[in-house]
């Protein structure tokens, strides 16, 4: 009886990391459009603001690093991906109990989130970070059952 319930618990979190995996993947494909979208947005400021058609492209590309580098979660995805690959390995494990390493790395994923989060101007990134941030909860009580 005590397998058959390890079974389900481990199904349901397979299931819940998978969610969590989706938005991780929808929120890389919405990071790289930040940069490009942040580029019309400051032409068209700089060229209200001279009130003319030349623009110094060298400040331009100064100023897109500049903000490519603040609002970038790349580091933070590509760290989430690697926290969501060795959870999958640790509910697979058949090594002894396996509950308080999968909290940390819940814990670590919750940092990761939060970070995106607060990097972010997109609101469809925002409204991920909040779907993931839930489904982490989610886990995180089932692992409560698990030793």
């Amino acid at each position: 009886m005590r397998e058959a319930e390890a079974n389900k618990i481990k199904e349901d979190l397979e299931a819940r990391i998978n969610d969590v995996e989706q938005s991780v993947q929808k929120i890389s494909t919405y990071s790289t459009r930040l940069v490009e979208e942040y580029v019309v947005k400051l032409e068209e400021r700089i060229k209200e603001i001279l009130k003319t058609d030349v623009i110094d492209e060298a400040r331009l590309a100064m100023e897109v690093v500049l903000y490519a580098d603040k609002c970038s979660v790349e580091e933070e995805l590509t760290r989430l991906k690697s926290h969501i690959d060795q959870f999958r390995t640790l509910i697979n494990s058949k090594e002894g109990p396996v509950g308080k390493k999968l909290d940390f790395l819940i814990q670590e994923m919750n940092r990761e989130t939060n970070t995106m989060g607060s990097k972010s101007g997109s609101l469809e990134i925002t409204n991920l970070v909040v779907d993931i941030k839930t489904k982490l909860e989610d886990i995180r009580e089932q692992i409560q059952n698990i030793e």
